[in-house]
């Protein structure tokens, strides 16, 4: 089963390569990976760019996280 997130008010979704926890993790602590994200060299994991993307992208709507098969 595939976990993501959905914006509720746009309806569209986004199913990054990860678990449900990991997700619900960055949801909360979206401001600490930006932040790591400036000073690390090498990057963060891609599902993570994927989600603080559609994160920001969708900041003033209700995102929810999903599960789809």
């Amino acid at each position: 089963m595939r976990q993501g997130y959905r914006c509720e008010d746009c309806n569209v979704a986004i199913y990054p390569t990860t678990t449900r926890s990991e997700l619900v993790w960055l949801r909360e602590r979206a401001h600490v990976a930006r932040e790591v994200a400036r000073h690390s060299g090498g990057g963060l994991d891609q599902w993570m760019m994927e989600g603080l993307a559609f994160l920001d992208e969708h900041s003033d709507h209700s995102v929810i996280i999903i599960s789809a098969k």
